[in-house]
């Protein structure tokens, strides 16, 4: 079993920064990948950045160059570090980490930058 907490979420001004945190429980955390993903208002949820078991990344090309995804296993947590915030931003970020037939979900934190 695996549950996920969000935290770090909040209200910024374009151009700001905010660092969220996935804290994960559950055993075997650093074997698997971690994705941080977001929804906007009336949009699908989309996938904004993982991390492999290497610490690996990848990024959406909306974030590519002001999102930073890292990991501390140690501490079982998974960051999503923000900065250069742009309005359309704004969503509800969630975490998320698989397993063989299982999908796990946070609840979400959400992030709102004002222009």
């Amino acid at each position: 079993q695996v549950h996920l907490v969000e935290s770090g979420g909040g209200l910024v001004q374009a151009g700001g920064s905010l660092r969220l945190s996935c804290a994960a429980s559950g055993i075997m955390f650093s074997l698997y990948a971690v994705g941080w993903y977001r929804q906007a208002p009336g949009k699908q949820r989309e996938l904004v950045a993982t991390i492999l078991s290497s610490s690996s990344t990848n990024y959406a090309d909306s974030v590519k160059g002001r999102f930073t995804i890292s990991r501390d296993d140690a501490k079982k947590t998974v960051y999503l570090q923000m900065n250069s915030l742009k309005p359309e931003d704004t969503a509800v970020y969630f975490c998320n980490t698989k397993r063989p037939g299982l999908d796990y979900w946070g609840q979400g934190t959400q992030v709102t930058v004002s222009s």
